[in-house]
Order: C-alpha cells, then structure tokens, then sequence
C-alpha cells in the first residue's frame, strides 16, 4: 500500500484546494492535484499524497462515498504510484525506427463481381 490515493467522481468545479482540504479529514496532506486535459479542464479525478499509509488507508475507508461539491466521491490506492507522466510522451523511450510507407492498394481487375 502506499501514501498516495486516486480520488474519482469529482465536480467539474473541485480546485486542488477543495481536494486537499476534504481529505484532511484522513490526515496530513502532503499533495493534492485535479487532474486536467490538455486544455486545462478538469478529467473529474484527482491524486492526493499523504504524509503516512496510514493517511491513504483512512481516506479510502472514511471519504469514499462522502460528499465533496455537490457529488458522492470514491477513493482508492493509486495505481501510478508516482509514475505519473507530465505529458512527456515517453520521453524516456528511444526513438522509433522510421515506418516504410504504405503502399496504395490497386483496385481488383474486373470490378467487384465474383468468378463465375
């Protein structure tokens, strides 16, 4: 088990300050984030980081199905566990090999009838 809890079910509106503060009821938060598209906007979920496993622990049994801006929430372990990227894109893979292009495809003689 480790410090870190994924929160679902989030309100569009929820601020990382909301998140922190609904889930000090656990313990001592270390680390809130609303995740975001591209554009900024919430993905209705987010990651908090307790100071203890202890604190993960009590988030999951206390604060799921508790009430945060108007929705019924859910919290379980998270399954990153730190790993999550910041939009690097595998930053830390290789490149790839280039593809060969593909070659068009011809249509078949004769049309579509079938051998008679």
């Amino acid at each position: 088990m480790s410090n870190r809890v994924y929160v679902g079910n989030l309100a569009w509106s929820v601020s990382w300050q909301d998140l922190k503060d609904h889930m000090r009821d656990a313990g001592d938060v270390q680390y809130s984030k609303v995740l975001t598209d591209r554009d900024g906007r919430s993905k209705g979920c987010g990651i908090v980081e307790f100071s203890t496993v202890e604190g993960a622990q009590d988030a999951i049994e206390k604060l799921t199905d508790t009430e945060l801006k108007g929705r019924k929430i859910f919290v379980r372990e998270d399954r990153e566990d730190g790993k999550r990227g910041g939009g690097a894109g595998g930053a830390d893979r290789p490149p790839r090999e280039p593809r060969a292009p593909r070659a068009d495809p011809t249509p078949a003689e004769g049309g579509d009838s079938a051998p008679a």
